[in-house]
């Protein structure tokens, strides 16, 4: 590899971070009665669907068959932990605003990903001890600081975003998995999200999905299918071949970054000041976690 396709891995990583931080600005300014987990499924199955097509393109249809026969259990895992993932993410930012919400599911992923490993492999590290007690402070202070004139913090959206985290940092385990059997990059990204369009569907029936055919519904679905899937995690495999994780982790930060100003320029949110501290603790958990040593986001 040369060095200058070399130094553009760290611009291919934070161009995807910053469009995963879009996400949640897209669906707020979509139709409002769209239900989350439907604009979920929307953007897994049309998304999923993308990205195999570009695996296929660029490796053949036979590269996916054999990658899903590699290790179907982790693949199954992988899959439900990235459905799971979603429903919870678009609908904690339904209820808590784009900025709390984005906040809090990626910065409890690093957390739930530590007691995962300490589950598994003991006693955590120092660091991780110090960000997990930020970010724990940071929750509290955004639901006691979330009032009736705030962006709509509450208990519910902020388990619903909380648990987006704990899938998420189940996705990374089952992720390292089929890492460790040879399904990596694009087509292991192209086989999970595939499979949780497929998991995802029957949340298109509950309500009605006419929204879906709206102008603004096509707008938001595009976005969220090319934008912020398909193009977004085929730049960051791309970053991934010549950038460590270590680095790869800062760069992601970008994409909370992303979504707290399009949340504050874009949508109009604003938290009062508690819940506002409650952020910024959040925030510097994140940071803190993203510092230490735990699952490598290069499975992402």
């Amino acid at each position: 590899m040369t060095p200058r396709a070399a130094s553009r891995g760290p611009l291919f990583v934070l161009a995807a971070a910053t469009l995963w931080g879009t996400v949640g600005t897209a669906q707020e300014l979509g139709p409002p009665e769209a239900w989350p987990p439907a604009v979920a499924a929307f953007r897994s199955i049309a998304g999923g669907a993308l990205l195999v097509v570009v695996v296929a393109a660029r490796q053949g249809w036979a590269s996916l068959t054999a990658g899903a026969r590699a290790a179907p259990a982790s693949l199954v895992l992988a899959g439900t932990a990235i459905a799971a993932f979603q429903w919870g993410y678009f609908t904690g930012i339904r209820l808590t605003g784009v900025a709390v919400g984005t906040l809090l599911a990626i910065g409890s992923a690093p957390v739930w990903a530590g007691v995962i490993e300490t589950a598994r492999h003991g006693r955590p590290s120092r660091r991780w001890i110090v960000a997990t007690a930020v970010t724990v402070t940071g929750t509290a202070l955004l639901i006691l600081g979330g009032g009736d004139d705030a962006t709509g913090v509450d208990p519910v959206g902020v388990a619903a975003s909380l648990s987006a985290g704990a899938a998420y940092a189940v996705y990374t385990a089952a992720s390292s998995r089929l890492v460790a059997r040879g399904v990596t990059g694009a087509r292991g990204m192209a086989l999970t999200f595939a499979l949780s369009g497929l998991l995802l569907a029957p949340a298109l029936v509950p309500h009605p999905i006419d929204w879906a055919a709206t102008a603004d519904g096509i707008v938001m679905i595009t976005w969220l299918a090319v934008a912020t899937t398909a193009v977004a995690y085929t730049l960051f495999a791309a970053g991934l071949r010549t950038v460590d994780a270590p680095t790869a982790t800062t760069l992601t930060l970008a994409e909370p970054l992303t979504a707290t100003l399009l949340a504050v320029a874009v949508v109009g949110e604003r938290l009062p000041p508690v819940a506002t501290a409650g952020a910024a603790a959040v925030g510097i958990g994140l940071l803190l976690a993203g510092r230490g040593r735990g699952p490598s986001n290069r499975d992402r």
